[in-house]
């Protein structure tokens, strides 16, 4: 939440207008287009953003603007924010829980292959006179 703050406070929008029309279809339906707004000073500026494809030109668009006054991406939102911590921990605790049953795993191969070993040996001792046995 403190990102959602800090960005929130860090950027503001203001609504810019497209100074060419868009060319070309992309697959995503948004073009990069040059936009002209004028900042809280009264000076114009310009700079790309996406926008629609079929946006005409002189149409109006909102923007996010830094503090430089740089086009930028809009503030994270609330939910994102919610969305982004829950991915996280949840991927955490796969992590958590895929890393002790790796390790469950991994503790039964050995000892799985300490008792083979000793199965093994003591069959090594035991399987003549077993098989001597049954040779009358």
């Amino acid at each position: 939440m403190r990102t959602v703050q800090a960005q929130s406070a860090e950027r503001q929008q203001v609504t810019a207008r497209l100074t060419s029309n868009v060319k070309g279809v992309t697959t995503d339906g948004k073009q990069q287009v040059q936009v002209r707004w004028t900042d809280e000073n009264g000076t114009v500026r310009t700079g790309t953003t996406l926008v629609n494809s079929r946006t005409p030109e002189g149409a109006t668009v909102p923007v996010w603007l830094d503090r430089q006054g740089a086009i930028t991406s809009p503030p994270m939102t609330t939910l994102t924010a919610r969305t982004n911590g829950w991915f996280v921990g949840g991927m955490a605790a796969v992590g958590v829980v895929g890393g002790f049953f790796g390790a469950r795993a991994g503790m039964h191969r050995v000892l799985d292959r300490r008792r083979h070993a000793q199965w093994d040996a003591e069959w090594d001792l035991v399987e003549p006179l077993w098989s001597a046995r049954f040779r009358r």
